[in-house]
């Protein structure tokens, strides 16, 4: 039986990412308070003490804006109510000096609170953090609405390891508006002189609606250059692995054994519960079910004793094998065709004989011996891939 992960989305940021199209909204003490009360009632009503889970992840949003004292509330909760095992992977997603509520100016007081907060993290038990870099120029960070400049994340950094982090993720994103091959490069190597464990690499995707988006269509942002996106994909590809990553996911680098545990779940069709606005969960067979999106709308939800729940979906066998293809297929191992053979009672090779042929040939996908996966041409081009199987 898999390991269940749990996911709590903390909507709450400091200011919004001109290309965000999360579920998030401005940070506010008291209905983050509201937040807090409303995810308790909602796990508890979720409880199930004998799911062993492996894995918590914090995402968001912010989650680093919230205080300690709400972490002691949600974390107590979460082990009352399931079976989480004394190894787990406990993730919180941070950006550059968000921990704690939003605070006024740096001085040198409110430098000893991040670290101090930092620390009482560590002590509730959250061993990893994914860290919000994105880049490491000022006037990029700038452009995106970030809240944080680059001595920001040298500062950050500096404090998660003093608070005893020993797991810490980068994230970075190639092709912005403006950005130059050097330019990432440049980001590439400040990266990963921190040495983190884990590297999250993205390009850049322009969602409509967005202020990005908007400022794009007006002329104010250049148009994000696909070619030299896949030129700095090969160059993050190249560095990363020259220095010691193992590259294990299409946008994932680690050092050896600090896979995103909790992440992986995603890929390898492993259950998932998620609490909390937008949050989506899946039972790792067959059922899919996500909540209301609103912030508002799902505090009224749970405030009124009401299911936050607004769809449910059962997967179809169909479903259920193409989803095991384009989600196992994002992991570089790619996936074992006896073993899907074996759960889904058909020959892969068979299924898809069509589109493996096509992709074969143009050197997107190879077999070796039962191993079905991409290669690193087919890693970039993963979209094209992936739309043959849903």
């Amino acid at each position: 039986m898999s390991q269940t992960g749990i996911y709590l989305h903390i909507p709450f940021c400091r200011s919004r990412c001109s290309y965000c199209d999360f579920a998030t909204g401005l940070y506010q003490s008291e209905l983050t308070q509201r937040y807090v009360n409303a995810l308790v009632k909602e796990i508890e009503w979720g409880a199930s003490e004998a799911t062993s889970v492996d894995t918590i992840y914090f995402g968001g949003g912010t989650p680093s804006l919230l205080l300690p004292d709400q972490l002691d509330q949600l974390l107590p909760t979460l082990k009352k109510s399931f079976s989480v095992t004394p190894t787990a992977e406990i993730t919180l997603e941070l950006n550059p000096g968000s921990a704690g509520a939003p605070g006024d100016a740096e001085t040198e007081r409110t430098r000893e609170q991040l670290l101090s907060t930092l620390v009482r993290f560590r002590e509730l038990g959250i061993n990893r953090v994914s860290f919000g870099a994105q880049t490491f120029d000022d006037r990029e960070l700038a452009r995106l609405g970030r809240s944080h400049d680059v001595q920001a994340i040298r500062d950050t950094f500096q404090h998660l390891r003093e608070a005893g982090f020993q797991n810490i993720s980068f994230d970075l994103i190639a092709g912005l508006p403006g950005q130059t091959l050097d330019g990432w490069t440049r980001n590439v190597t400040q990266a990963l002189e921190f040495r983190p464990e884990h590297i999250s690499f993205y390009l850049l995707e322009v969602h409509a609606g967005t202020p990005l988006a908007d400022h794009i269509k007006q002329g104010k942002q250049p148009i994000p250059d696909p070619d030299l996106a896949a030129e700095m994909y090969e160059v993050m590809l190249d560095r990363a692995t020259a220095a010691g990553y193992e590259h294990y996911e299409i946008s994932n680098l680690c050092l050896p054994g600090y896979e995103s545990r909790h992440n992986s779940k995603y890929w390898m069709g492993q259950p998932y519960f998620g609490f909390g606005c937008s949050a989506h969960s899946y039972d790792g067979s067959r059922r899919r079910w996500s909540n209301e999106r609103d912030i508002k709308r799902y505090l009224e939800l749970v405030e009124s004793a009401a299911s936050p729940v607004v769809d449910r979906h059962e997967l179809s066998a169909a479903d259920s094998r193409s989803e095991a293809m384009f989600l196992g297929l994002r992991m570089m191992k790619g996936i074992n065709v006896k073993e899907y053979e074996e759960l889904f009672g058909v020959d892969v090779r068979c299924e898809y004989r069509e589109q493996f042929d096509i992709f074969f040939e143009a050197g997107l996908l190879e077999l070796d011996g039962d191993q079905l996966r991409l290669t690193r041409p087919g890693a970039l081009l993963s979209n094209e891939v992936f739309a043959a199987f849903v």
